[in-house]
């Protein structure tokens, strides 16, 4: 039985003292309402838990916090653990850092962020706080589950201190796309994607957001991925989207409740049944209010015969009133306001109610259930709930959500009326498609809508988080390369002598040979020669050399053995004692707009060349000072991932080389193939690159996996060094068995 450890900027509540009293008050936010929701639901995985901890800053004095704890009358789903700190330092942590560089930057406001060192210093030291309250509290089995961009630093400052500990990061706003993520000064960026990547699985709301992330990681640290699974410092780290769910029950069975039935009757009697259109935001100018504003009066303008036939209801939640980029939204906002009730006001009718003020949560629900449509169009929001709530509460399935196309909820809610919330004419329309809409349309689209909310709700959210936190460890224990000794070496060797049909698949390029300078200097040397002919000439053998090299070099090098060759990862093969055989028949055109690119980089980047071969064209960069050519290595990477969008070819990110292909060959699938033709009781498979890994996964309980390298990799063993390769080969193809001590002088 495990802990869950929760651990996110601020507590899940507040005090606030009147008097001698000391009164609880949960606090808002997506977050706390959705792990609150979690352990009240039926189904959570809380029975199975030792115990829940929250910890975070608290908002209120030491004293305070004594008083309720003395009298243990605080949140029972969590035993919360507050952590007191400097105001100063907190201040710059998090209005300084946090929400006036990471928030604007992250939400694609990048004019106002604010460069200041000693925002980023104080960031840096608030997350070495955490770690340093939190760490010496943790216990072996723990699953941490690190909240929001406030903590991007947390998980590798635990992970340093316990290297085993079980971590996982949600990041609850979005991430931005490489170009404007590159915007950080570099210390910065390089500083927050390290951090981020101590955890074992890190979450998003959104496919775009966990594409943005693994692109901004691939450039600035140079981390491999096999699709959303990532390898950084010999570790698996798993990427995904999680999109937040709503406690789905809660909000439609609202619906059948006698107080806000009666709220939402009374709200339709105080406006004489007039169409409602409503709005719910924070105070923040990422919510695009003056837009939302514009549009609305864009409406008004240009459909006259809805005036005095409806109104908008605009409440808007204070938040983080002591930033002044806010103080000023809001003088703006209800500027706003005052011009347009100022302008088509009647004696009888005000378009626009306006409230500032934190909404009893009846009083939302009975808002939700009155409404005839929700007008939510954010500029950039990482997920959106409201939307979500509302399409939940029309259990009467009566009711249009109007839907910025740039909120994360977007994605889920595709039936919504999406619109550019900068474009007052898709607003207005869509207000004006809302109120005339017809009620089996607004079945249709609710009743779908209501169903995908319903099957990934706020329950199956975390529970699924969870589940795929501990099947990321379980991955990373199988991830875990045994470093190949005597003892395996022998019982491998039995095997081997047992076996009456083997199978050798042997990568080239820094398995069998050393890498060199210049890729036509790596012919092989005697030894490795002698070596192939050996193991090829005993007929219980099939020795495939299974390469990215072309065709003509391998034919050239090991034409005169009895070998089957496959070239460029399978898309051209020569089996024992036969031709070549070409698998691509098409026009090599496309090499065209590659090879400008590639020589273009060649120039930028003394050193590197350009390798061209029948189906792959390749940059290479060996030969360049280390830092440099990773550096333009991304870039290139950036440019050629951005040009085979939607076209038949690839980019592999290989050991210093960045390859176009034409999509469909991989050593994974050519090494499959050949096995399963040849059908071997004995398959050995040895490789030292990125593509080799493709060969590790294809054949998991079907051979013995040796990477040449001693980072993390698909296979089951590896050896430190190509110079190692040779005599494990000759040792375990020898009647004879040696010891250690013989293997490793050998």
């Amino acid at each position: 039985m495990d802990r869950l450890i929760i651990i996110s900027n601020r507590l899940p509540f507040s005090l606030d003292r009147q008097g001698d009293k000391i009164n609880i008050r949960q606090s808002s936010g997506g977050l706390v309402s959705a792990i609150k929701s979690y352990f009240e639901s039926e189904g959570s995985q809380k029975s199975e838990l030792t115990e829940r901890l929250w910890f975070g800053v608290a908002d209120f004095p030491q004293e305070d916090w004594d008083l309720v704890a003395a009298s243990q009358d605080q949140n029972q789903d969590f035993n919360i653990v507050p952590l007191f700190v400097d105001n100063e330092v907190y201040d710059k942590y998090y209005n300084g850092f946090s929400n006036s560089v990471i928030w604007p930057l992250f939400h694609y406001f990048s004019s106002l962020a604010r460069y200041e060192t000693a925002y980023f210093e104080a960031y840096k030291r608030m997350n070495q706080i955490f770690a340093e309250k939190i760490a010496p509290l943790l216990q072996p089995g723990d699953k941490i589950w690190i909240h929001d961009y406030q903590l991007m630093l947390l998980p590798q400052l635990l992970r340093t201190r316990i290297p085993d500990i079980t971590v996982g990061f949600f990041l609850h706003i979005p991430f931005p796309s490489y170009e404007i993520f590159r915007l950080l000064p570099s210390e910065w960026k390089k500083t927050l994607l390290e951090g981020v990547m101590g955890a074992d699985l890190i979450g998003f709301h959104t496919y775009d957001y966990v594409q943005h992330f693994i692109q901004s990681v691939k450039m600035l640290l140079g981390v491999d991925n096999y699709f959303r699974t990532l390898l950084y410092q010999g570790r698996l780290v798993k990427v995904d989207l999680f999109p937040i769910g709503i406690d789905y029950k809660k909000f439609n069975q609202a619906a059948y409740d006698h107080d806000i039935l009666e709220s939402r009757n009374e709200i339709r009697r105080n406006f004489d049944e007039k169409k409602i259109v409503f709005s719910v935001d924070r105070l923040d100018y990422t919510k695009g209010m003056m837009h939302r504003l514009n549009g609305f009066e864009y409406f008004l303008e240009n459909y006259p015969e809805w005036r005095e036939k409806m109104v908008f209801i605009l409440n808007i939640v204070p938040s983080r009133d002591t930033i002044p980029a806010y103080t000023e939204r809001k003088k703006l906002i209800e500027e706003k306001i005052s011009a347009v009730n100022g302008r088509f006001s009647t004696i009888s009718w005000q378009p626009l109610i306006y409230r500032y003020n934190h909404l009893a949560f009846n009083e939302l629900l009975a808002l939700y259930q009155a409404a005839d449509a929700a007008l939510i169009t954010p500029l950039r929001d990482g997920m959106n709930l409201v939307a979500k709530e509302y399409v939940a509460s029309c259990a009467t399935q009566h009711g249009v959500l109007i839907l910025s196309e740039l909120a994360g909820a977007a994605s889920e809610l595709s039936e919504a009326l999406l619109v550019n919330p900068t474009d007052v004419t898709d607003v207005a329309g869509a207000i004006a498609r809302a109120f005339t809409m017809p009620v089996y349309e607004q079945r249709n689209r609710l009743s779908q809508m209501q169903r995908r909310l319903q099957e990934y709700d706020v329950l199956k959210w975390v529970n699924d988080f969870l589940e795929q936190l501990t099947q990321v460890r379980i991955e990373q224990q199988k991830q875990e390369v045994r470093l190949l000794d005597d003892r395996s070496i022998v019982q491998m060797r039995r095997h081997y002598q047992r076996a009456s049909n083997r199978c050798l698949l042997l990568d080239y390029d820094g398995t069998l040979v050393p890498f060199t300078r210049n890729p036509t200097e790596a012919h092989p040397g005697a030894a490795l020669t002698d070596l192939l002919r050996r193991l090829s000439s005993d007929p219980k053998n099939n020795i495939v050399v299974i390469s990215g090299r072309d065709a003509s070099s391998l034919d050239r090098w090991l034409g005169a053995l009895p070998l089957t060759l496959v070239a460029e990862h399978g898309a051209s093969f020569k089996k024992k004692n036969d031709n070549w055989q070409q698998l691509v028949s098409v026009s090599d055109l496309w090499k065209e707009e590659i090879r400008r690119i590639m020589q273009i980089f060649v120039i930028r980047c003394a050193g590197s060349f350009v390798e061209e071969k029948a189906n792959t064209i390749a940059w290479h960069y060996r030969n360049t000072a280390p830092d440099f050519g990773f550096s333009r290595s991304r870039e290139l990477l950036n440019n050629l991932s951005s040009l085979v969008q939607n076209t038949t070819l690839q980019v592999v990110d290989g050991n210093k080389v960045v390859e176009v292909r034409l999509s469909g060959f991989d050593k994974g699938i050519t090494a499959l193939k050949i096995v399963n033709e040849m059908d071997p009781d004995f398959v050995l498979c040895i490789g030292d690159d990125t593509t080799d890994e493709d060969m590790f996964k294809a054949l998991e309980g079907e051979a013995y996996t040796v990477k040449v390298s001693a980072g993390a990799s698909a296979a089951q063993y590896s050896i430190l060094s190509q110079q190692q390769v040779i005599p494990f080969l000759g040792i375990l193809s020898t009647p004879n068995a040696l010891t250690e001590k013989e293997y490793a002088g050998s």
